[in-house]
């Protein structure tokens, strides 16, 4: 693991890292992780233009982990306003989960949080079904602030998203 590195993505990367987060939600080798949600969910996790929004946009920054030329993980930090940032799109490469990349990745973008956007606590959603992922955010300092939210695409049944928040020293 010593020869990962992360750093902050750039719009040339969308066409490495796009299709590793959709294999880490979504796709048939989701199922190789533990932290997928392709039995929840179908259809695409995000698309290239909203990848390129979040690398394009002075409040948010999307930190991709590369083992040389190679994206094997990402996430994305927010600026809310407020001191309040927000952590998401939080992925590992299906056969690199559970090694501590995931871990360091979150650290790096409570990091970043602080650093770019003086965020003195951050802020993340779950959808609510997925009790072993809340599990492990809340082990990591994240605590349910009690609030839930809609999930962004309609489902029948509908999903909740619960919200999670960690306050950052």
């Amino acid at each position: 693991m010593d020869s990962i590195r992360i750093a902050p993505a750039c719009p040339d990367d969308i066409i490495g890292i796009h299709p590793l987060i959709e294999r880490a939600y979504r796709g048939d080798d989701a199922r190789v992780g533990w932290t997928h949600e392709a039995d929840l969910v179908t259809g695409a996790r995000t698309d290239s233009a909203t990848l390129t929004a979040l690398v394009t946009d002075p409040a948010s920054r999307l930190l991709i982990a590369w083992d040389g030329d190679t994206p094997i993980g990402c996430v994305n930090v927010a600026d809310r306003g407020d001191g309040l940032a927000y952590l998401g799109l939080l992925c590992i490469e299906p056969a690199r989960q559970g090694t501590g990349l995931g871990k360091r990745l979150m650290a790096a973008a409570e990091a970043c949080a602080h650093a770019d956007f003086g965020a003195d606590r951050i802020e993340m959603t779950v959808i609510d079904a997925r009790v072993e992922l809340i599990a492990w955010y809340r082990r990591h300092g994240y605590a349910p602030s009690g609030e839930t939210r809609p999930f962004p695409i309609s489902l029948d049944p509908p999903l909740r998203m619960t919200v999670l928040v960690k306050p950052l020293v």
